[in-house]
């Protein structure tokens, strides 16, 4: 069990932090009685920051359900439900400030995966079952006009209520949310997990939200390269390709413009956009998707107005995310008055889904802290 009084550190202030902080700070304030204990978040990054090893800002983001069998898709399914739901939740006010908008999502697959084709069959029991009243299944003649390229025509598509973050202004919303209620932030560059326990007084309770680990030997970076332009669209669209990549038009809420995508490399560390792949992405989005406002004169850009080229790197992990309890002995405080024996919660190596998945997480991050006797304490925020 934890200490009373403890403080509670969170590592990391990508969305997966930023999102737990939030939600551990809900359940605080949500019971009375609450103890002398403070709640901060620790990073060597904020939304403020363009690092390309911070993947929240940089990513596009939308939503689109990932079918499949596996326990890890299973479980994902969930926290991405839960991550709609929350966010659907809101109010009208506080999606326009934090950057959220639901609109139509769009699917197109020129070679579609049995379980794509399952859900066609049977939405209901795929991972697009909460999406079932909205979802439709489109015909061949939805098809066929999706796509400019006749060789390209996909056999498959799906049309759904969907939602679209600009991801640096929703980013800036949660850490502005947590501040506000009385959560704090230090930026430091922790050279261990261990030194979370010593940068505050009797520190009981890290959350590992760091994104890439601690030298963890599972992790890895998928280096991912987009290219924002200022081209409109009213809707969000992904194309599988025949080939088996992706393709997909994302728009940014508050006219931040629109991200075309995608690569997805691992373990691939190179920081720099390379200019073929940029004409690779906005040739096929000049072929799929109806951009609103493309010049045909702009050379080399196939009638879109470029803001900027985007390379991030995801923190995947193999076998997903690490979500667990581990127990550490951690030495003395910070005045060395005393031995601490600190819990440490785990969750990192989520790859490109942090945004969809950040809510049914934080969850998931709640309820392991209750079961250790970690939420028993309350702390004063």
């Amino acid at each position: 069990m934890s200490r009373e009084n403890g403080t509670i550190v969170i590592v990391g202030a990508g969305v997966i932090g930023l999102t737990t902080a939030l939600r551990v700070q809900q359940e605080v304030l949500s019971t009375p009685n609450k103890s002398t204990s403070s709640i901060v978040i620790i990073a060597r990054d904020f939304p403020k920051d363009t690092s390309i090893n911070y993947a929240t800002p940089w990513a596009g983001a939308h939503y689109r359900p990932c079918p499949g069998d596996t326990p890890q898709l299973r479980q994902e399914a969930k926290w991405a439900e839960t991550t709609y739901n929350t966010l659907d939740s809101w109010t009208d006010e506080d999606k326009l400030v934090a950057g959220v908008e639901f609109m139509a999502g769009e699917e197109f697959f020129e070679a579609p995966a049995p379980e794509y084709v399952n859900v066609g069959e049977d939405v209901t029991r795929s991972a697009y079952g909460h999406l079932a009243s909205s979802f439709e299944l489109l015909n061949n003649e939805d098809l066929i006009a999706a796509n400019k390229d006749a060789s390209h025509t996909p056999k498959l598509g799906f049309r759904y209520r969907s939602y679209c973050l600009n991801s640096p202004v929703y980013a800036s919303f949660l850490q502005r949310r947590f501040q506000r209620n009385g959560g704090r932030v230090k930026q430091y560059t922790l050279a261990s997990l261990e030194e979370a326990f010593a940068l505050e007084d009797d520190v009981s309770v890290v959350i590992n939200c760091s994104g890439m680990g601690f030298g963890d030997p599972k992790v890895f970076p998928i280096r991912g390269q987009t290219c924002l332009v200022r081209n409109p669209i009213s809707k969000t669209i992904t194309h599988q390709n025949a080939d088996g990549s992706w393709s997909f038009a994302i728009p940014r809420p508050l006219e931040g413009g629109t991200i075309i995508g995608g690569t997805k490399e691992s373990h691939d560390w190179n920081p720099y956009p390379s200019v073929e792949t940029r004409q690779t992405l906005l040739s096929n989005a000049a072929k799929w998707f109806p951009l609103d406002s493309a010049d045909e004169r702009a050379p080399g850009a196939y009638g879109f107005d470029v803001i900027r080229d985007i390379v991030g790197r995801r923190p995947a992990r193999e076998g997903g995310l690490r979500l667990e309890v581990e127990h550490r002995q951690i030495g003395s405080s910070k005045r060395g008055v005393k031995q601490l024996r600190g819990v440490v919660v785990h969750a990192y190596g989520i790859g490109g889904r942090g945004l969809e998945l950040s809510w049914g997480i934080a969850d998931e991050v709640v309820s392991l802290l209750r079961k250790q006797g970690a939420l028993s304490l309350r702390a004063h925020i």
